[in-house]
């Protein structure tokens, strides 16, 4: 059974049968090998026509179903699943293969060890890909701008120490100053929107997960001060969507204007 992390322990024999606990994760192995998955969260929204059964959410799957689906391998993250769910699959039986994924680096290496050596698949094309898409990522031209990145309102949390999101910012050029603080070692900190303001960003990123921000939620917080709208799963997810993600991500933050501005 791999030991939690990136897999590390080896693989586990023949993988026929995959339950993920992951969306990312369920894209990653639904745009390599589709025949495989068995059972997804009900968050797994790509691809859009994916039609396995159901286990609950990522924080509450349900083991009793998961162990009926008799999966060869459950895959998971140590960020998105909880330990004890984990731990009572384990219980059961059932290898679990846990991912713990920081940087985009980390993200590239993973993903190739679950896919090769946890499922027993050829390396995709997809995978070397994304890897050369952010081979050629560059800043974007002008100054470094001070990003704030909320992730959630009510109470506002940003992006902080550590995370797979601010390192693809930061590899577009942005500074994420609460990364950097180490009055605040967290790695989403809660942070009050009056001292948000303090901190004078040049530049707020508002992603539409894991809190939906829209044009109409969000921007309005921080007036006169630029706001991108960008893609959560462009911006979180690590998977395919990592091969359009530099482009996506550099449109939509080029594209940044303040509330209300046309």
């Amino acid at each position: 059974m791999p030991l939690p992390g990136t897999g590390t322990g080896g693989g586990v024999g023949a993988v026929r049968r995959v339950v993920s606990l992951v969306p990312s994760l369920t894209e990653a192995v639904a745009a390599t090998a589709p025949g495989l998955l068995v059972g997804v969260t009900d968050w797994c929204s790509h691809p859009a026509d994916l039609a396995v059964p159901r286990i609950g959410g990522t924080k509450n799957p349900d083991p009793a179903r998961i162990t009926a689906l008799a999966p060869d391998l459950v895959i998971a993250n140590d960020e998105e699943n909880r330990r004890p769910d984990l731990d009572a699959l384990r219980a059961a039986g059932l290898p679990v293969w846990v991912t713990d994924i920081r940087t985009l680096d980390q993200a590239f290496r993973s993903l190739d060890r679950l896919l090769t050596v946890g499922c027993g698949l050829p390396r995709p094309a997809w995978l070397d890909a994304a890897e050369a898409a952010w081979a050629e990522v560059r800043p974007l031209p002008g100054p470094v701008r001070r990003a704030v990145v909320p992730i959630w309102r009510r109470p506002w949390m940003v992006l902080g120490h550590d995370t797979f999101a601010g390192d693809l910012l930061r590899r577009l050029g942005l500074n994420l100053p609460h990364a950097e603080d180490p009055a605040r070692p967290e790695r989403y900190p809660a942070v009050p929107l009056p001292e948000l303001l303090a901190g004078r960003p040049d530049l707020v990123v508002l992603p539409d997960e894991p809190y939906r921000f829209t044009a109409e939620d969000g921007p309005e917080a921080f007036p006169g001060i630029p706001a991108a709208l960008v893609s959560g799963r462009h911006l979180t997810w690590y998977g395919p969507s990592l091969a359009e993600a530099p482009a996506v991500l550099a449109e939509q933050l080029r594209q940044a204007r303040p509330a209300g501005a046309g």
